[in-house]
């Protein structure tokens, strides 16, 4: 009982870090994307012929 127990804990900090990741990540490509977008927006924009 105690080995599944200390698995299942080991797992779940695990997954909890995984998720904490990838909600960073998330958010990280969120704020580049709006630098990138505000700074395309803020050039001046080029007609092509």
């Amino acid at each position: 009982m105690t080995a599944f127990l200390s698995e299942f804990v080991t797992e779940f900090v695990e997954l909890v870090i995984l998720v904490g990741v990838a909600i960073g990540a998330i958010f990280c490509g969120k704020k580049l994307r709006d630098r990138k977008d505000a700074k395309k927006a803020s050039q001046p924009q080029q007609e092509t012929k």
